[in-house]
């Protein structure tokens, strides 16, 4: 089909100011991903999801949850996430347990290094090295993790069942501010790990247990909580970097307050970054769209998914807000008691 001038402008006009076509001057990497959000593809989606984030940061009341799954801690992340939870980008964690417990390790001096992903692993595994894609950590150090929580189980008081929250905030306590459970601890961010027995978490509580502490997680009492959160929210918004369980835990908090008369609507912002695709009917690749049938996502929502390894998402996007200048006005803040939330927006400092 032969296509006029006219439509040529139309289909155009969104991309006056193409990255592509300007020329190669200085801009911030927050004005590089706005200059993105013009773009097609996943550049666009990359960059829509900061204006997407940029704009919730914005808002007056509003709690943000962070899904974290994938190797996120051992792939070089751990700083830049507690940056995020330290400067109230995100208010609830809901994470692996292994991005914690790797994180924990870093805390106390166990380095991840860069290696060769086409190594001999059978010589790796006579070296007493663990690998995971191209990182390498001593599985002597994740020991020396595994130990680390197994005596903070022994302080435990074995009379009462603990929420994994509950768990994460005091296990952060004397953990360094630039890991995940320190900033968190730090900055009032409570960290959900509901599949806290499928991690070195749950092998350190084991070492634990088999020595007469038994400690109780109770992961009903976490899905109580943290609908309490959502249920207790003015508005709700979601970054999912990957999928897995928690994008599914956070997801599901929106069927528990309709079951129990509470629902305020589906999420009202909606981020992911993942590789997984949709027509393979798995949770971690599936649409925000599909996500309004179950009521979990409002269909007036902003919803970007970005297809990309959000070990290069992150950091762009990331670097991108904290250029912004943009400072939330106010943020959630928790006090439980007996069970019970209460939740309120206070001013940030």
């Amino acid at each position: 089909m032969k296509m006029t001038g006219k439509d040529h402008d139309h289909r155009s006009s969104g991309l006056e100011d193409h990255p592509t076509t300007m020329g190669m001057e200085d801009r911030s990497v927050y004005q590089l991903a706005r200059d993105m959000a013009k773009l097609g593809f996943q550049a666009g989606q990359l960059g829509r999801s900061m204006e997407a984030w940029e704009r919730m940061l914005q808002e007056e009341e509003i709690t943000i949850f962070l899904g974290l799954a994938g190797a996120m801690v051992p792939a070089g992340l751990r700083k830049l996430i507690s940056f995020m939870i330290s400067e109230r980008m995100v208010d609830c964690v809901v994470s692996t347990g292994a991005n914690l417990f790797h994180g924990l390790c870093e805390g106390l001096g166990i380095v991840h290094y860069r290696g060769d992903p086409n190594a001999d692993d059978a010589a790796l595994r006579e070296e007493g090295i663990d690998r995971i894609y191209d990182v390498y950590v001593s599985e002597e150090g994740l020991q020396k993790g595994d130990r680390y929580v197994a005596e903070f189980v022994k302080t435990l008081d074995l009379s009462q069942s603990y929420s994994s929250r509950e768990l994460m905030e005091m296990l952060g306590r004397k953990m360094p501010a630039t890991t995940l459970l320190g900033s968190a601890s730090r900055a009032g961010v409570p960290i959900f790990v509901p599949a806290l027995s499928d991690s070195s978490i749950g092998i350190g509580m084991v070492l634990a247990w088999r020595e007469g502490h038994k400690v109780i997680v109770d992961q009903i009492k976490d899905v109580d909580e943290i609908s309490q959160i959502t249920e207790k929210s003015s508005q709700t918004g979601v970054v999912f970097v990957g999928g897995g369980v928690p994008k599914n835990f956070i997801q599901q908090t929106k069927v528990v307050a309709d079951l129990c008369g509470r629902y305020r609507g589906g999420h009202n912002y909606a981020i992911q970054y993942t590789i997984d695709s949709p027509h393979f009917g798995g949770l971690s690749g599936c649409t925000f769209s599909e996500g309004v049938s179950w009521g979990k996502i409002a269909k007036e929502a902003r919803m970007i998914q970005v297809f990309v390894d959000a070990t290069i998402a992150l950091p762009i996007v990331v670097h991108a807000l904290g250029e912004s200048g943009t400072r939330r006005k106010t943020s959630p803040s928790y006090a439980w008691k007996e069970g019970e939330l209460t939740l309120s927006y206070e001013e940030r400092r």
